[in-house]
């Protein structure tokens, strides 16, 4: 399928009073990250009637065609939605349409809203792929969304069959039913299922979801109790236990990785339509607000012919390109004429609808025509690798939820949008406690870190081992079950000189395994440093395949003053290197200018990028880079960032100029396998 422009139209619902609510919309174009507000700017309000609309519940279009009517009420609101849609439809864009509820108006999600209907003509708002519905949640997860390649998905399908269902006056679950249609539904994602012999407990769904699970299937009787969703799932005697719905989303908000779509499929009972009255649909916002991406439910007593027309044509679409809004518009669109067409919910609370990508070279042919060129200049020793902090995350975290955990921590005071700058956020800790404290606190935080998810695979010796030696026995362990580990691959390639931007020693680590010496030097941008230079004590010393050098940009952790860590570490870097050309070693300054740049594990809006950048521009010689046709850089797809290969490609091309950009489109271990298969060729 052909990549889709998408505008973006946020209507959001704030209480106003007893009987009222707040709209306000915001609306951004195709290929522009800047939100227009299309409310007035007086109060525009709507008003619902729950008396009335609970009259018509058993009219759908009835239903959908009042609520429109009470969204739209105020004649500002209408018009602006008008014109959102028009500018949409004359860029030939699809517009994606979010609801968002405020947690204050929590009784709003009890409305139907997927029975909306247009005030305009009384068409239907959720079945066109022009317009794709969803209610949007926030979260105060800090956890990344990344974005995983489609072949790497896999799906757990969990059915809950309790022996003693009658007593609660409960169908029994056709549990071989209920997998037969879940793995019709999914396709060719990959199935993983519980033990058949093992109860479906909370504990047993707990465990499961720690395989690294994107895709929850969930069969299970719900019921609300109290206002509460309860869940029907299995003790460890196969009976029927009662789970709280809210210890379940407590379970997932714990897990490291929690999935990217949790689908909430009612069961069936034997007439032909499930009998939980939404109970589980209710979990949906509760689910997204622990981290989950996506969380689908069915807000009724929906019939197994609507189950199964809708789920196999949802996953079969969500297969195509991964946008999982559109996914559900067009599953919705199939089961239109059905009077309960409306019980699928769709809550999200990814800006960008995407679940997966396809690695590769965005915009390319299909195949990239370069691979040879970079693969020679790899072999001659005219590449040079640059390492950013996403090639080290897999083990050591990402900065952007250090700085959230941090800013939590210490009550961060600043915008909300700078909670995940972590220069900025150490900036802060930097002043309201001390120069050294960020740098320490760094330390502490990633010896924590790793003990908590290797702590079972380390030796009870390294209990008070320091940082360096931690990483070390962390990638050690990954090198050996991963014949991918990417600082090993890297490690293998004839590189005669690596820039990093990290302080870690995974790499230096790897390039030792793989029988080298390699050479570590810091750029000296402040003179607090301990670490002796190479050229110190070997002037006349040259990188080779053999003896390479690693040139740390920004520090290493075994000398904490050599660091760049807060912002003005950044602007005292950036003066130093600018105004003192010396500051670089000149096979350094050579390699920046006058070789193929392989950029592995950037995002490009983080300061470690643009600083790099200014680094690397302020070096002479930049017009040699025009020589090179192949400047690569991996770009990591991530929920919130640059999603678009031609917008990123784009956004180099701004900085490097005249230079040819490939972007790699994926993680720097989805490129760094690639590059592994293309270098063992002959």
């Amino acid at each position: 399928m052909a990549a889709t422009e998408f505008a973006d139209l946020e209507i959001t619902l704030n209480r106003w009073n007893a009987d009222a609510y707040r709209v306000e919309l915001r609306y951004s174009q195709p290929d522009s990250d800047v939100d227009i507000r299309l409310a007035p700017g007086t109060p525009a309000l709507a008003k619902f009637d729950p008396v009335q609309l609970n009259m018509l519940a058993q009219d759908p279009k009835a239903y959908g065609t009042l609520l429109g009517a009470n969204l739209f009420g105020d004649a500002n609101v209408k018009t602006a939605f008008a014109q959102a849609r028009a500018n949409a439809q004359s860029q030939d864009a699809s517009l994606r349409l979010r609801l968002f509820i405020d947690s204050a108006a929590p009784e709003l999600h009890s409305l139907r809203w997927e029975t909306l209907r247009d005030p305009q003509d009384g068409s239907s708002l959720v079945t066109s792929e022009r317009i794709l519905f969803t209610r949007y949640l926030a979260s105060q997860d800090y956890r990344r969304v990344k974005i995983k390649p489609q072949a790497d998905l896999r799906a757990l399908v969990f059915i809950a069959n309790p022996s003693n269902l009658a007593e609660y006056s409960l169908a029994a679950v056709d549990a071989a039913g209920e997998l037969e249609r879940a793995k019709n539904a999914l396709g060719n994602i990959a199935l993983i299922t519980p033990d058949a012999n093992q109860p479906a407990t909370l504990n047993a769904l707990t465990e499961k979801l720690r395989e690294d699970v994107d895709i929850l299937y969930l069969v299970a009787h719900g019921a609300v109790v109290d206002g509460e969703p309860r869940l029907y799932l299995q003790g460890d005697d196969g009976k029927v236990k009662v789970e709280n719905g809210g210890d379940l989303v407590t379970r997932i908000s714990e897990l490291q990785n929690a999935p990217r779509l949790v689908v909430l499929a009612s069961c069936q009972s034997a007439n032909m339509s499930s009998n939980d009255n939404g109970a589980l649909a209710s979990l949906g916002p509760r689910l997204a607000a622990a981290g989950v991406s996506a969380v689908i439910a069915m807000q009724g007593n929906i019939t197994m012919q609507t189950v199964a027309q809708f789920m196999p044509v949802f996953f079969k679409e969500l297969q195509r390109d991964g946008q999982i809004d559109r996914a559900m518009a067009a599953a919705r669109a199939v089961v239109r004429d059905n009077a309960d067409a409306w019980m699928p919910v769709l809550f999200l609370r990814l800006k960008s609808g995407r679940i997966w990508y396809v690695p590769g070279f965005g915009g390319e042919k299909k195949s990239f025509e370069k691979w040879p060129a970079l693969v020679d200049a790899i072999n001659s020793g005219r590449c040079t690798p640059i390492l950013g902090a996403g090639i080290s995350e897999a083990l050591l975290g990402s900065r952007r939820e250090i700085a959230a955990r941090w800013a939590e921590e210490y009550r961060f005071p600043l915008a909300p949008f700078a909670r995940e700058d972590l220069p900025e956020v150490a900036q802060y800790l930097a002043v309201n406690q001390s120069p050294i404290f960020p740098r320490q606190g760094l330390g502490k935080f990633l010896r924590s870190q790793i003990w908590q998810r290797f702590g079972a695979q380390l030796a009870p010796a390294l209990q008070n081992a320091d940082l360096p030696q931690l990483i070390s026995a962390v990638g050690e362990l990954n090198r050996q079950r991963d014949t991918s580990d990417a600082h090993a691959v890297l490690a293998s390639l004839p590189f005669p000189i690596y820039i990093t931007t990290n302080p870690d020693n995974l790499l230096t680590d790897a390039l030792k395994a793989a029988g080298k010496d390699p050479q570590v030097e810091l750029c000296r941008w402040n003179d607090g440093m301990e670490t002796e230079s190479i050229y110190k004590r070997e002037p006349d010393y040259r990188p080779d395949e053999k003896r390479p050098l690693v040139y740390c940009l920004f520090g290493q952790f075994s000398d904490l003053d050599s660091m760049v860590l807060t912002e003005d570490d950044y602007f005292d870097y950036l003066i130093g290197v600018t105004s003192n050309k010396d500051l670089i070693p000149g096979v350094v300054k050579r390699a920046l200018a006058d070789s193929a740049l392989l950029f592995l594990g950037f995002q490009l809006d983080d300061w470690n990028f643009r600083v790099l950048y200014r680094s690397i521009m302020s070096q002479q010689g930049g017009n040699r880079r025009k020589n090179y046709s192949h400047i690569a850089a991996q770009i990591d797809p991530e929920e919130g960032r640059i999603l678009e290969p031609e917008r990123a490609r784009r956004y180099l091309e701004s900085y490097f100029g005249d230079a040819d950009i490939s972007i790699y489109w994926g993680s720097a271990e989805d490129f760094v396998r690639d590059l592994q298969k293309q270098a063992g060729k002959k």
